[in-house]
Order: C-alpha cells, then structure tokens, then sequence
C-alpha cells in the first residue's frame, strides 16, 4: 500500500512540475534573456546531480579525477557515449588497482 502512495505521490509531483508553466506562461515568451535560462536550466540541474556522484562513487577522489579526466578527453574528440562510459569506468578502475 504504501508503495502505490509513493508512486501516485511521484506521478503527482512530476505532473505539477510539468503542468506549472503552462498555467503561468500561456503566451509565447518573449523575453531573450528568460527564454536562454529555461533553456540552460536543464544542463545546470543535471550537472549539479552528476558532478558530486562522481567524485564520491569511487571512494577515492584521485580515480575519478582519472575517470573524468578520460571521459572529457574522449567526449572532446566526439566518440560514442558508450565508449566514453565504458573507457571512463575502466579507467577509473585501472587507476583505483595502482592507486591506492
């Protein structure tokens, strides 16, 4: 029982956060300024969940240094974001068998 409250709860919320801005912002926003922070808000919200889940993940600051440090190498060169995963994840763990 407590399960489906948790989940209607969850749904409910998702909802509100979705269906607020329709309720204020009916026309068209005009705004160049606003309409540019609507559309950086998603990257700042993802980047403040992933950035201390990485550096606390390893249990150790200097691999994931070493994991991030290849993920960005190999993002800038456009591969794959399996490959940048997978390499960073390896790294991290190559670095945290030497590194300790």
């Amino acid at each position: 029982m407590k399960l489906a409250v948790y989940i209607a709860v969850m749904a409910g919320v998702t909802y509100l956060v979705r269906a607020i801005p329709f309720t204020f912002f009916s026309k068209k926003i005009k705004s160049r300024f606003f309409r540019s922070f609507l559309f950086y808000i998603p990257y700042a919200v993802l980047s403040a969940m992933t950035i201390p889940a990485i550096f606390y993940s390893t249990g150790s600051v200097l691999t994931a240094i070493v994991g991030t440090a290849a993920a960005l190498i190999l993002s800038y060169f456009g591969l794959p974001l399996i490959v940048v995963a997978l390499s960073a994840s390896a790294a991290a763990f190559i670095a945290g068998l030497f590194l300790k």
